[in-house]
């Protein structure tokens, strides 16, 4: 899923010299969610009142940070950017400990530190709080929360109904930002290979990548989650190189080194039930 996400970075940098981000946001979400109810038109209907509830909630606050990052985008380098929406490795296991009353081991802390400073040195290039910089912290903690009520609400037989309202409430969100932008009606992609790529970014890295969050998330506790998410910038990178006919630097084998590992510490260190059960709450 994380490499999923990677690999859309250099896509969509292309992506947005001709299709504005909401509108491109817009679009993405709604074939995404247009595809995934033709498939299990019946998924949202077997869920129960709480787990409706939950998705929609979830939704939202996945949808309300992706506006806020790309608003934030406008008004600070993307290298800044990312760091700070990174910053969700520290704020998942804060937000775990108050919500969830998860107790996080010293050894894991270890772990968010490491991959903090990973993503700094990876993506970091001098920083300065403004108001892009302070919007985007905001969409970081809203991905923590995120992440953090996924692993509280999400079971393996509702992954399915779940993702799917979740998407629909994101598309949604999309659609009247866009809708409000200033631009009359919804900007639409003209070329081909446009389309292409907002095709493979609704069903592979949208649709699919969130069907998987969702999935693994009921089988894992948020703080894991968050650390081994912390790898898409390094595939970004990668595909960068790969793709994009990027340099390799220093920099980026050194942080990209540090997050992976962090998250081989953090997987193969040691395990403690307190930490890595995550309770089901119900709401």
């Amino acid at each position: 899923m994380t490499a999923c996400w990677g690999s859309t970075f250099f896509l969509i940098k292309d992506l947005l010299d001709r299709v504005p981000t909401v509108d491109f946001l817009a679009v993405r979400f709604l074939i995404a969610g247009t595809a995934m109810v033709l498939v299990a038109p019946r998924a949202i209907a077997r869920l129960s009142r709480a787990s409706r509830r939950h998705a929609i909630a979830l939704g939202g606050l996945y949808g309300g940070a992706q506006i806020l990052q790309t608003a934030g985008l406008a008004h600070t380098p993307a290298s800044v950017s990312g760091f700070i929406t990174g910053l969700y490795v520290v704020a998942t296991p804060l937000f775990a400990a108050v919500i969830l009353r998860t107790r996080i081991t010293g050894f894991t802390w270890a772990a968010v530190a490491l991959a903090t400073s990973g993503l700094a040195v990876l993506t970091l290039d001098g920083l300065s709080i403004g108001y892009g910089e302070a919007i985007t912290l905001v969409a970081a903690l809203l991905y923590a929360l995120h992440i953090v009520g996924l692993g509280a609400w999400s079971r393996p037989a509702d992954a399915l109904g779940m993702s799917i309202l979740q998407v629909l409430v994101i598309a949604a969100i999309c659609l009247v930002a866009a809708l409000v932008s200033g631009e009359p009606g919804v900007v639409l992609p003209e070329r081909t290979g446009d389309w292409m790529s907002i095709v493979y970014m609704a069903l592979v890295a949208g649709a699919a990548a969130l069907l998987a969050q969702t999935w693994a998330q009921a089988h894992l506790p948020p703080t894991r989650s968050a650390i081994i998410m912390s790898m898409e910038p390094v595939f970004a990178a990668f595909f960068a190189v790969l793709l994009g006919g990027e340099a390799v630097t220093s920099r980026m084998a050194i942080g990209g080194l540090m997050v992976l590992t962090a998250m081989l510490v953090v997987e193969a260190g040691p395990r403690r039930k307190i930490e890595g059960e995550v309770p089901h709450i119900a709401v």
